[in-house]
């Protein structure tokens, strides 16, 4: 495991850092402003600042040139989520289409695909949704029923997607269709790529208990798709999300861990403010996440040491999902338990305004079922990575 930059990279985390400085303003930093705002406005403001920052070269910072990318490597973009993340970068406004969508793409999609969708999504002139989730397929993605029905040279979609992120604000979506009729489990499926501003498409937005509507429900009712909008085989669409997943499990976890160890001293300085800090079973859990922490970082080091000497993690990526997961949710139980029963307050008496953190404390329930649940990837680390037996 190397632990270290070369002293390119260290360079290029200057020059990042300069930029981030010069164009985050100072109240976008302030705790609480995100949530201040409606959701439309927040969006707005994220995809400004996105399409500067692609503008000025820090977009697609593993991406080849000739993507627009800006050609360079693992290290780079692990300085880059370090970076963002502790710089207070907004977050980003086209996650599914940036770190999943766009590989896929450059691996396997058509030649007309890569010019359609790759530079516009770098520029975010184009947001996409990921419909994979629906009511009766969620973990089990193999058991959707949204249909595609060949017509011509089109096929005819009607179903639900679930749990879609950005789907209000969404252009496009990259969605998992039965397109073989009698099929079953992984088989006879497509990765469809549709236009969201068509007839046949609906998208509501779903209000979450924190009071955002980062996810919508999609419909799709005689929605016509051309079969030529398929990325991958038609039929072979398991092969192709597989592909795609890889990308969203794999990340070494360095902005996991740069965001988690900030939260965790938010969490402390709470702590201190009720003073629950000197309370011995606080203070061990306290200990117990720290060391989770830690682990998680040298996890992260590791599997970035093994992208950048070109080993494929494969069925490991698995791994880190369930590293990051649990340690992110192990850390805003310890949260609640500092609470209590002031778990009902917004601030603290020092004025500490709660609210952001009572959103983090409510989305960590949901990040050990996204992604593949953790009974999902113990099972794929116990098969394909262990070897154990079924």
């Amino acid at each position: 495991m190397d632990l270290t930059f070369t002293p390119a990279e260290e360079e290029f985390r200057s020059e990042l850092r300069s930029w981030l400085s010069a164009h985050i303003p100072q109240e976008w930093t302030r705790p609480g402003f995100w949530e201040s705002l409606d959701d439309d406005e927040s969006f707005r403001l994220r995809r400004d600042w996105e399409r500067d920052k692609a503008d000025a070269g820090f977009a697609g910072i593993q991406w080849p040139i000739e993507y627009g990318g800006r050609g360079g490597t693992p290290g780079m973009k692990a300085i880059y989520d370090e970076e963002t993340v502790r710089a207070h970068a907004p977050r980003t406004v086209n996650p599914l289409g940036l770190a999943f969508l766009a590989p896929t793409v450059m691996a396997i999609g058509t030649e007309a695909q890569k010019k359609e969708i790759i530079g516009p999504l770098l520029r975010n002139e184009v947001i996409w949704c990921q419909g994979f989730s629906e009511p009766g397929a969620g973990s089990d993605l193999a058991a959707l029923s949204t249909k595609g029905i060949r017509d011509g040279d089109d096929f005819v979609v009607n179903g639900q997607k679930v749990w879609t992120t950005n789907a209000v604000h969404g252009d496009k979506i990259f969605t998992m269709v039965r397109t073989e009729a009698g099929s079953a489990k992984h088989r006879g499926i497509s990765m469809l790529l549709i236009d969201m501003d068509q007839p046949g498409v609906t998208a509501r937005p779903l209000r979450q208990m924190s009071g955002a509507s980062e996810f919508g429900e999609v419909f799709f009712d005689d929605a016509r798709v051309p079969a030529v909008d398929c990325l991958g085989e038609i039929g072979d669409g398991w092969r192709t999300a597989m592909l795609l997943l890889s990308f969203e499990r794999g990340a070494s976890g360095i902005s996991q861990y740069t965001e988690f160890r900030r939260q965790y001293d938010e969490i402390v300085a709470v702590a201190r403010t009720l003073g629950r800090d000197t309370d011995p079973v606080i203070r061990n859990e306290l200990a117990r996440v720290l060391t989770e922490l830690e682990c998680l970082r040298l996890h992260s080091m590791h599997v970035l040491t093994q992208v950048e000497q070109g080993r494929d993690l494969g069925f490991e990526a698995s791994m880190t999902k369930l590293q990051w997961s649990e340690t992110f949710q192990d850390l805003w139980e310890v949260y609640d338990q500092i609470l209590g029963a002031d778990a009902t307050l917004d601030t603290l008496p020092d004025g500490t305004d709660l609210r952001p953190l009572h959103a983090q404390a409510m989305w960590s329930r949901s990040v050990t079922i996204w992604g593949g649940s953790s009974q999902v990837q113990r099972t794929i680390t116990a098969e394909r990575v262990l070897g154990l037996p079924r």
